[in-house]
């Protein structure tokens, strides 16, 4: 269909989802669930156009996977759709939640195939309990449970959002308008993921992929006079430490650098940039402790790291225990999943020197195997 515009909702908080992942982000093989839904949408019709809406964070990172239409969603669900739709340009728009990961593709063809019908297309499913309404039975035949994905008139859809009312769904948006709905067969499969008991009841995911994920990182750093030294988030008693815009730790900026690298999501000075002052003198345990559960958002689990700490002074071997033990918290794994190794450059180059010290660090990943949640 080359009249239709694609929108796909996913800039929830999924505060109900209560897990370390976001929903839009478990994986189902290699490829998260936004990815997989768009896909699935894309083998079915032609779009003039694909528009995601998420987080600018998410954004990021989505440009990573794929190339679509990206829009920063807004505070609720109408001011989301709302942003998106200033990019359409199609007579329709065709409007889903990604967390309705597993709409059969013959629904949404249905859907398609009924534009002309009405200024709305909402499939919906009937009620097979008895429903009440204060404290008063009600005629369940009169009652249906609305689903997406709507297709809508786009014009209809951008003139009925135009209002402080808040809409749950499209249709009734267009409905405000005295526009004409039509509703056609829904379907069970079609189920939305809102909590973790969800995803025993989508059938369409299979599990997420156990390949495991590399990443290296590499940092170096001069020294610096009376500044207070910190490596692997220890201090270290001598008088000098590392020149750099935060507390300058190396290797800890190594390790984070190897851990985004991993999860493909760039690299530590595009997430803390040493030109924005917010960063001036960072710790940079609370770095990489937000780097952590960045990557377990997107649907990591963290294996191991090791690392090379590549200094000629100062001398590591005391420091090396408590430094396992403080990345094995940092990163909540085992300590014995942290390998930190110290060596000398045998007075070769800036480190041979004793003008600075590199480290080379490298972390494993795997996806969350969110069927275990």
């Amino acid at each position: 269909m080359s009249n239709t515009t694609l929108i796909l909702l996913g800039a929830g908080s999924s505060s109900r989802f209560v897990a370390d992942v976001k929903k839009q982000w478990i994986y189902t093989d290699d490829t998260p669930l936004w990815l997989y839904v768009t896909e699935r949408f894309e083998s079915i019709s032609s779009f003039d156009d694909i528009i995601i809406v998420s987080t600018q964070e998410e954004i990021t990172a989505m440009k990573h996977f794929a190339e679509y239409t990206y829009v920063q969603g807004g505070n609720s669900r109408q001011a989301s759709l709302t942003n998106a739709l200033t990019y359409v340009t199609s007579e329709y728009v065709l409007v889903s939640d990604i967390a309705r990961c597993c709409v059969p593709l013959d629904m949404i063809q249905r859907i398609l195939d009924a534009q002309e019908k009405a200024s709305c297309i909402v499939p919906v499913l009937p009620v097979t309990d008895t429903l009440y309404l204060d404290n008063q039975p009600i005629d369940r035949e009169k009652v249906k449970i609305i689903q997406t994905p709507q297709l809508s008139r786009t014009k209809l859809l951008q003139k009925a959002l135009l209002t402080e009312t808040l809409f749950t769904d499209d249709s009734s948006a267009i409905a405000s308008l005295g526009e004409k709905i039509h509703f056609i067969e829904g379907s069970t499969k079609a189920h939305k993921i809102t909590t973790l008991e969800d995803l025993q009841k989508v059938t369409c995911l299979r599990a997420p992929s156990s390949k495991t994920l590399t990443g290296f990182g590499i940092d170096i750093h001069p020294f610096e006079d009376n500044k207070e030294m910190f490596l692997c988030g220890v201090p270290i008693d001598v008088d000098y430490g590392f020149k750099a815009h935060s507390d300058g730790d190396v290797a800890i900026h190594a390790l984070i650098d190897a851990l985004l690298g991993a999860a493909g999501m760039g690299d530590i000075g595009e997430l803390y940039p040493d030109t924005e002052q917010v960063y001036a003198g960072a710790d940079s345990k609370v770095l990489l402790r937000d780097t952590v559960k960045r990557i377990q958002s997107f649907g990591y689990v963290i294996n191991n790291i090791d690392m090379t700490i590549m200094a000629e002074s100062p001398k590591l071997l005391p420091y090396k225990s408590k430094m396992r033990t403080t990345l094995s918290n940092l990163l909540g794994i085992r300590k014995n999943l942290v390998n930190i190794k110290a060596t000398t450059a045998e007075k070769l180059g800036f480190v041979g020197r004793k003008e600075g010290v590199t480290v080379h660090a490298v972390a494993n990943l795997h996806y969350m195997n969110w069927k275990k949640l």
